[in-house]
């Protein structure tokens, strides 16, 4: 057998390695997304640092809750970032807790999802919990300050809110279990509308996330849970077994472990929701003002 020269060896073996050596990172990576503002920046945060690092990446966002647990566990989607209180009450139908625990929930949800052959890789940093909001002047001129404090006027109150909560065990339901009240009308809309209908005056009552910015451009109170009805939605990144099995893009991606807190998160929807950015371009302004990725 003839020997080939060393320099054809070493481009035949780089040409190789660039198909497909590298295993995972010689495949498209699927990164799914929900329908809202950090959603759609975090998703793209995560698929540049994938791509940073050689991989193919493809973000599909604008999913749902049921389609993303669904998808990650057959291969349609490999990774994405998941809310605790989401996983433990809709993905893995866990009963609620008569006191939230974050650490408790926290850790249900690892073992749960570990029993899907779904890894929680880490925590984002910041939670995104489900509230209730009201116009400033209306709560100021009442004294409402908490949630208990709409009892007297749920029953003549609208309440905005998007498509999932009013079926979520729990969202609204287990709003009226804690609290005793139901609100006179329901009216489900994308996250965005809720904020136009609250200032026109369509509606009454609001269920923003709590890193949303538009609670404070709309003028609006978040209120107190001051009996814990809603759990803990801690950020989460979570991945199937070609991820997690993956030793390169667990590194890659492990740079976001912990780093974003809920001022950073907002600052980050701001500039989605208000200045109007692309997803994409946010992200990436973040992970090279970070030093995350390469400028």
């Amino acid at each position: 057998m003839k020997w080939l020269p060393v320099f054809w060896v070493v481009l035949i073996t780089v040409a190789l390695c660039a198909s497909g050596c590298t295993g995972t990172s010689g495949q498209t990576v699927v990164v799914g997304g929900k329908t809202f503002n950090e959603q759609y920046i975090l998703a793209e945060m995560i698929a540049l640092l994938l791509e940073e690092e050689g991989y193919a990446a493809e973000v599909k966002a604008n999913l749902n809750d049921a389609t993303l647990f669904e998808g990650i566990k057959k291969g349609q989607v490999d990774v994405y970032v998941e809310y605790t209180g989401t996983a433990y009450s809709q993905l893995l139908k866990l009963p609620p807790m008569t006191v939230w625990d974050p650490d408790e929930v926290y850790l249900k949800v690892e073992e749960g999802l570990a029993g899907e052959a779904i890894t929680v890789l880490y925590g984002v940093g910041f939670r995104d919990d489900y509230t209730i909001a009201v116009p400033e002047a209306w709560a100021a001129e009442l004294n409402v300050t908490a949630i208990s404090d709409l009892a007297p006027h749920a029953a003549a109150m609208d309440l905005g809110t998007d498509y999932v909560f009013p079926d979520r065990e729990d969202g609204l339901p287990q709003l009226g279990r804690v609290y005793n009240f139901s609100f006179g009308r329901v009216r489900q809309m994308s996250p965005t509308l809720m904020y136009e209908v609250i200032k026109s005056g369509e509606v009454d009552a609001i269920t923003p996330y709590t890193t949303d910015t538009r609670v404070d451009l709309y003028n609006l109170r978040i209120l107190d849970d001051d009996r814990s009805a809603f759990p803990p939605y801690h950020a989460i990144v979570v991945a199937n077994e070609k991820i997690a099995g993956d030793q390169k893009a667990v590194e890659a991606l492990s740079v976001l472990s912990e780093r974003i807190d809920s001022g950073t998160m907002r600052s980050l929807n701001y500039q989605f929701d208000v200045e109007k950015k692309e997803a994409r371009d946010i992200a990436r302004g973040y992970l090279v003002s970070e030093g995350l990725i390469a400028g």
